[in-house]
């Protein structure tokens, strides 16, 4: 049976890190692997998610499923997350949610319910954007078409260019958009921006397909979420993938979950079972472990407050050695602008440097970036920003 495989690239991410776990050099800095770090360089639990699972031990009584849907509060608690516990269409049955396996889990059903609805509908996707996202919803069917998205020279959203395709969009096809903290450039959409592509949703007949992982560590909870909250007001139809991976540090829990919004209570009602089904065929039951967590945090006025504390020292640390490497790499002999990366939110930036310098960055100095540039700046730290900067320093001079 298996003699006809063939062996499969390693991820490049993937390599990246085993590369780095066999260096031996006591500086060494892993900047490739998207997950966050602390000032230690830990990825820790976050305080107010022990304090949910300590309660959670003492007042679990079952282990059994919770169904193909998973555990009801954590549902609507997350619409009212992604949405705001006001928003006015949480009251009319047009929006329905189901627990995923993480993010990913979430985009997958996602896919697999628009094949069902509608086969023909093809996906857009800006480029660049998440290496997993191609692949992912590429081998649910989908015919998949490009929009630009990022200018590499000017290093921001290239709107006009990023308009004009969009402007071509027929109707029925899908349109996928980072709800925040954009994975790989970490170059968002202003609330301009937004509306600008809400307007042509709306005149065009496309569907947004938003994909939210980073809620909160951009510009705060709420400022992160304008953009579905403002499409799920305008527009007849919005489908939104969310992760509790990065803001609640959950990510070995694949905790997340599925958001439609469709034009009547009667059509949301039947894309939810659609969904369902959809996720019976795939995994059966979503794990339930990280959802309570979920939802005992945000439903605990003293966990949620904690928790939102607790966030905002994550982005603000992010922030900062943001701004800590930009200032660190003025004047630097190749004259490189590096001040995209202060103007810049979430994790992860382009640094723009070239093929040869990245190799020698990682010979050299023990610093792993993917082929990319892309860098994760919640890997840097107090302690390795000194070796940080005088590496790339060396390297473009």
């Amino acid at each position: 049976m298996f003699e006809n495989l063939k062996p499969v690239a390693i991820d490049p991410i993937l390599g990246l890190m085993v590369a780095f776990k066999a260096d031996n050099r006591a500086e060494k800095i892993d900047l490739g692997v998207g997950v966050y770090q602390d000032d230690r360089g830990r990825t820790p639990v976050m305080a107010s998610v022990k304090e949910a699972e300590s309660r959670l031990m003492k007042l679990e009584t079952t282990k059994s499923y919770q169904g193909m849907a998973g555990d009801p509060d954590y549902n609507q608690r997350m619409m009212e997350l992604l949405l705001g516990k006001d928003h006015s269409i949480l009251s009319t049955g047009r929006v329905k949610s189901i627990q995923a396996p993480g993010g990913s889990g979430a985009l997958r059903v996602g896919a697999e319910v628009i094949r069902r609805a509608r086969p023909e509908s093809k996906l857009w996707v800006g480029i660049p954007t998440w290496p997993n996202h191609i692949p992912l919803l590429g081998s649910a069917g989908f015919d998949i078409k490009q929009y630009p998205y990022y200018d590499m020279d000017a290093r921001q959203v290239d709107t006009e260019k990023m308009m004009e395709t969009l402007r071509q969009v027929p109707v029925g096809d899908l349109v996928l958009l980072h709800g925040c903290c954009h994975n790989p450039t970490g170059a968002d959409l202003t609330n301009e921006q937004w509306d600008s592509i809400a307007d042509l949703a709306l005149e065009r007949g496309f569907i947004p397909f938003i994909d939210t992982a980073y809620q909160g560590l951009g510009n705060g909870l709420d400022q992160d979420a304008y953009g579905m909250r403002m499409m799920a007001e305008r527009l007849p139809e919005v489908i939104i993938a969310s992760s509790c991976s990065k803001n609640f540090g959950l990510y070995r829990e694949r905790t997340g979950s599925i958001t439609f919004i469709a034009e009547t209570s009667e059509q949301a009602d039947i894309v939810v079972s659609q969904a369902m089904s959809t996720a019976r065929s795939i995994y059966s039951m979503p794990p339930a472990h990280g959802a309570l967590l979920v939802s005992m945090v945000l439903g605990d006025p003293q966990l949620r407050s904690q928790w939102e504390t607790e966030l905002e020292e994550v982005r603000l640390r992010i922030k900062s050695m943001r701004n800590l490497l930009c200032d660190s790499l003025e004047n630097n002999a190749a004259g490189m602008d590096f001040s995209h990366i202060k103007r810049q939110n979430g994790m992860f930036s382009f640094l723009g440097i070239t093929t040869p310098q990245l190799e020698r960055l990682r010979t050299e100095f023990g610093i792993y970036i993917v082929s990319s540039t892309r860098i994760n700046l919640a890997g840097v730290n107090s302690n390795n920003i000194k070796h940080l900067t005088q590496s790339l320093l060396t390297v473009l001079e």
